[in-house]
Order: structure tokens, then sequence, then C-alpha cells
């Protein structure tokens, strides 16, 4: 699964990295996971703040997967997916178990990965707001 450990460092190159390996395979199981995912930034701590960007993400990956929004790179699209599927894995760098600690690199990665596309998350939100 992308997203197992490989050091200590949740850094532009983590990201890129893991994104580099994401398939449409993990597309699929954001998809089929995306109610787990949800429920990890809903249900408080660090991750509560970027619940909105979550709910973008996911909505972002089902926008592609069915094949309704395509203008967006596949780097970026793979950068989303490798995020969301980092943070919902309990063992990654530092194990969510870990009270408060657990979720600091999970934060990390997505802040990094919200800077890293943010332009392309600007652009996707214009169009979802032109099929309003």
């Amino acid at each position: 699964m992308p997203g197992e450990s490989r050091g200590n460092d949740v850094n532009e190159d983590f990201l890129k990295n893991g994104a580099g390996e994401i398939t449409e395979k993990d597309l699929a199981e954001v998809q089929s996971k995306s109610e787990e995912i949800r429920s990890k930034f809903e249900h408080g701590g660090p991750l509560q703040r970027f619940i909105e960007d979550g709910r973008l993400f996911l909505s972002l990956i089902r926008d592609y997967t069915k094949g309704q929004y395509r203008k967006i790179p596949w780097w970026a699209i793979a950068a989303v997916a490798f995020t969301l599927l980092y943070v919902f894995n309990p063992f990654d760098i530092v194990p969510d178990v870990l009270p408060v600690i657990g979720y600091v690199d999970d934060s990390a990665v997505f802040v990094l990965c919200l800077a890293l596309v943010e332009q392309q998350l600007r652009e996707y939100k214009e169009w979802k707001t032109t099929l309003s």
C-alpha cells in the first residue's frame, strides 16, 4: 500500500515519491474506503481542521474516477490519492494509535499536498461551482 513507512522524513520528496507509486487501483481503493477516510477527519484531533479540504479531495477522486472531471494532471490526482491513503493508513511513519502525535505526520502530508495541488484544487472548485 502506498504510504508505508519509508523513513522519518515527511517532506515534499516523500509526497512526490509516494504519488509516483499511485495506480488506478489505488484510486479505486480511495473510493471504496471514502467513508472511513472521511471519518478520520471528522473525529476530532489535528485532522479536524482539514474536514472541508478532505471532502474536496474525496470529491475530486470520485469525479476523476467517474470520468466527470479530467482537467487535472495525473501527478496531482496521484498526490491527492496518496495523501488520502496515507491518512487512512494507521501504521504510517507515526502510528495513529499514539495520542495526538500519531496524527502529526498525517497533518504534515496533508498540508504538503494542499500546497502542491493548490492551483488544481482552485480550478476544480471553479468547475464544481459551474455545475450548481
